[in-house]
């Protein structure tokens, strides 16, 4: 075995990922204090790993929990203080005729049942209004929480195609214009499956989307169309050879050739 096709094995990847036998990463260790060209393709993708799994990070707010027991501990104290307005009501003299009696009576109970009424509906209106502030953080701790099971759910997908030891994996770098750019192609060595990690690479434009491109033979073959959904979970074709993989931005639906101009990356096997 050449050394390009022992860089190519995938044995660095899964020395990075720790995935390699006790005998494998003495041998990889051992040819990279001997092999520079080697050891520059073992760092080079170490730090392409990295920059794909910092730039597919997700950390939700530190304080975020704290802040909904702290509006729920106000509520309930809150509740605590408001408590019922007694109104004295003065007692009638013996004196005063029946008919006045009652009448300051009912007004007495009418302006004892309007103070509680307004302390009822104020108390009510505070309640409702914290209450619903309450709803609104909980409401928006669920949405992190849901994004951060769809980007767990992700990386276990991505761990999977990782430890998969019939997965050959390729990764493609950004040309020309687009230095900064980063994708990874897993294809499988058996089923030929090619699935695709490309989070890393700029949004598409309205209208637009990425194509994968198979290089067999000197020419281009379609391997797929990419979309956010099928990122490293659905594969996006079947390719039973190639010698390197590109990426290029076509207009929606894909292109029957690459437009050259508008390749992204690309890794040769």
């Amino acid at each position: 075995m050449n050394t390009k096709e022992y860089i190519s094995s995938g044995i660095i990847e899964s020395y990075i990922l720790g995935l390699a036998s006790p005998e494998e990463a003495g041998i990889l260790e051992c040819v990279m204090k001997n092999n520079a060209e080697v050891k520059a393709a073992f760092e080079e993708a170490q730090k392409t790993l990295e920059d794909l799994a910092t730039s597919q990070a997700i950390t939700p707010p530190s304080d975020l929990k704290s802040r909904i027991w702290n509006k729920i501990q106000q509520q309930e104290e809150t509740a605590e203080k408001i408590q019922p307005v007694v109104t004295d009501i003065p007692a009638a003299r013996p004196q005063e005729e029946t008919k006045i009696q009652g009448k300051s009576s009912w007004k007495a109970y009418a302006v004892a049942a309007s103070v509680l009424f307004l302390i009822s509906a104020a108390g009510n209106l505070f309640w409702m209004s914290n209450n619903a502030e309450t709803k609104k953080e909980i409401a928006k701790m669920q949405t992190e929480n849901k994004s951060q099971e769809l980007a767990m759910q992700k990386m276990n997908q991505k761990m999977s195609l990782f430890s998969n030891p019939d997965m050959q994996m390729v990764m493609l770098k950004g040309v020309e214009k687009h230095t900064d750019s980063k994708a990874m192609v897993f294809w499988d060595k058996k089923t030929k499956e090619v699935y695709l990690n490309a989070e890393s690479l700029p949004k598409a434009p309205e209208g637009m989307q990425y194509q994968l491109w198979a290089i067999a033979d000197g020419k281009p073959v379609s391997a797929g169309m990419y979309s956010e959904e099928k990122d490293s979970k659905t594969a996006l074709a079947n390719i039973p050879k190639a010698q390197a993989f590109a990426i290029t931005l076509e207009k929606k639906g894909g292109s029957a050739v690459p437009t050259m101009e508008n390749m992204y990356v690309m890794g040769e096997i």
